[in-house]
């Protein structure tokens, strides 16, 4: 558990814009980039790359491609949690925003396997991987940024920004894909248009940048770094952090795991699922989960400010029970096939997802002291993706491929939202700002 033993100056009000709108708008970016490769994988990428497959297998493959991000995501981590506990939190997230930014770029400009045969996929899977990198220290620092900005009654609501930057990047990736499909037809924009949402993310990182260079350093970290705290610099944070909090940084992956993974089943499988095997076009259902990312950002800050008031554990138990609900009802209601029932499933799920997620950047970032911070969230946040939503998408399409339908991926879903309520439940009684 984190204790803040010496005092440090209080960032003025408007430091404090800043420092929420560079989180906010960064994070979307930042977000846009990796959601935009999730949107290619559930319905193009089996088609241009992997085109000796069946549909179930090239899409199995797609997906396989998309864990290797996840793969990457606790080694970018570990990095850029050493760098962010020793030389700060800005500098790492101006260097995270660079690469993706850099990476989404290149898939932009790759052949595809009938100009390059099994060059194109190796290529794309190298793209993820850099782009996983990435991702794996952007989250720590983010958080951290704004959790250690705000006051201290409050650091459940300003560090929900940074979470808000994941539905955020999800509406911008659906609505680039929708706008670029629509304006070009379905024929040219699975031949060649798209291409343009990766490459625009040259455009949308060099906006982030600027905002970012803008941004005063965290006060909890440059009073650690000018030795004005009461702690020193660790010389290996990562390890130190592993050596004397293993456990908070094991549960708190553990908390993770299901609230990424039936994430990224909202937020990829069920474009592939609904498209493939309900018949539903691709921009009806890009249309209908805009909606629910819509109300997913909404719910997001409503949950982490109500933490503020009541605790974080009470809102995060009471969102578990109800996300472990919801992904039970979750494959049930889509399954019924119509679009109020589809819409109804994600709009509950974004719910959900909104009360879990909103208050877990405060939740995180409480349960470390500032010299091992960046390291301990970075660690616990990406254990929870990889074993999360790294691997969720590729297990539904395996398990789909069983032939026993949709109800052997509503168990996994149960089953991962059932693990993680109780990490949360030992989490909240042991660690963090828990009244």
């Amino acid at each position: 558990m984190s204790s803040d033993a010496t005092a440090v100056p209080q960032t003025t009000p408007a430091g404090l814009r800043r420092v929420v709108r560079a989180s906010f708008i960064g994070t979307t970016i930042e977000w846009y980039d990796y959601f935009i490769y999730g949107s290619a994988a559930a319905l193009i990428f089996a088609k241009q790359f992997f085109p000796q497959f069946s549909p179930v297998a090239g899409t199995l493959a797609a997906f396989a491609t998309y864990s290797v991000g996840f793969l990457a995501r606790p080694l970018g981590g570990v990095i850029m949690g050493h760098f962010g506990d020793r030389v700060g939190r800005k500098s790492m997230l101006v260097v995270s925003l660079l690469v993706m930014g850099l990476a989404t770029a290149a898939i932009g400009v790759l052949p595809t396997y009938a100009t390059a045969g099994v060059l194109a996929p190796v290529l794309l899977v190298l793209c993820r991987f850099v782009q996983g990198l990435a991702v794996g220290g952007e989250w720590g620092g983010a958080v951290l940024m704004a959790v250690e900005h705000a006051p201290r009654e409050r650091r459940g609501f300003y560090g929900s920004f940074p979470q808000m930057g994941v539905p955020g990047g999800l509406i911008l990736a659906n609505l680039v894909f929708l706008l670029t499909s629509g304006a070009l037809g379905a024929e040219a924009f699975a031949d060649w248009g798209w291409r343009i949402p990766f490459l625009a993310s040259l455009v949308l990182v060099a906006v982030g940048l600027v905002i970012r260079f803008r941004v005063e350093e965290s006060p909890d970290f440059a009073a650690l770094r000018e030795g004005k705290a009461a702690e020193k610099r660790s010389r290996v944070p990562v390890l130190d952090v592993l050596r004397t909090q293993w456990e908070s940084v094991l549960l708190a992956g553990g908390a993770f795991i299901g609230t990424n993974a039936i994430g990224y089943i909202f937020m990829a499988y069920v474009l592939s699922y609904t498209t493939q095997q309900l018949g539903f076009t691709r921009d009806h259902i890009l249309l209908l989960a805009l909606i629910a990312a819509a109300v997913w950002l909404v719910t997001i800050p409503w949950a982490a400010a109500l933490s503020d008031r009541i605790g974080r554990r009470r809102v995060l138990l009471v969102g578990s029970v109800g996300l472990l609900l919801a992904a039970a009802a979750f494959f049930p209601l889509i399954d019924v096939g119509t679009t109020a029932a589809v819409l109804g499933s994600l709009v509950l799920m974004a719910i959900m997802l909104g009360l879990v997620y909103g208050p877990q950047a405060a939740l995180f970032a409480e349960l470390f002291s500032v010299r091992l911070r960046y390291s301990g969230v970075s660690l616990g946040y990406q254990i929870g993706a990889v074993l999360g939503g790294g691997i969720a998408p590729t297990v539904a399409t395996a398990l789909f491929a069983t032939g026993n339908g949709s109800w052997p991926i509503t168990v996994y879903l149960a089953g991962v939202a059932a693990l993680s309520l109780g990490c949360l439940a030992l989490l909240t009684r042991n660690g963090g700002q828990s009244r």
